[in-house]
């Protein structure tokens, strides 16, 4: 019973980030306070370990855990997109409001743009919350619910 509960929380957790087999996802801003069940849930549906940064290949979903205090969003947006395929996502995760290293939606909001990025979504993911940051002509492709 508890396999089969773990394997829900994985679809789900992917569902909800439009994981999907073969996709090649690189993370950014990994710590010791990042949510190992999406990690776990990523590779468990792509079946390939997540990409660091010093990754080459063409990725399809940057998962970017950002805290306040991590520098420049903008800059760092700017960076993720450098490997990022034509029509990819970078998924911005930062902590729950009121936790430490919360940062404001508005400032995700204001440095997308910036950055050459539209925001699709929001998504809660244990004590992270993500913002869904794609290349504008991509921006009306949605992942799946």
């Amino acid at each position: 019973m508890v396999a089969a509960e773990d394997a829900g929380r994985t679809s789900d957790i992917a569902g909800k980030l439009g994981i999907e087999p073969g996709q090649v996802v690189q993370e950014l801003g990994y710590d010791s306070d990042v949510d190992e069940a999406v990690r776990e849930a990523v590779e468990d549906v792509t079946g390939e370990d997540v990409l660091d940064e010093d990754a080459q290949e063409v990725i399809d979903v940057v998962l970017l855990w950002f805290r306040e205090g991590d520098g420049d969003l903008v800059d760092t947006l700017v960076d993720a997109r450098g490997m990022m395929a034509d029509e990819g996502t970078i998924w911005v995760l930062t902590p729950k409001t009121g936790r430490p290293g919360h940062l404001e939606p508005s400032e995700i909001a204001e440095a997308a743009p910036t950055a050459g990025l539209a925001q699709t979504s929001n998504v809660t993911l244990g004590d992270w919350v993500g913002a869904r940051l794609v290349p504008p002509k991509a921006a009306r492709k949605r992942p799946p619910a």
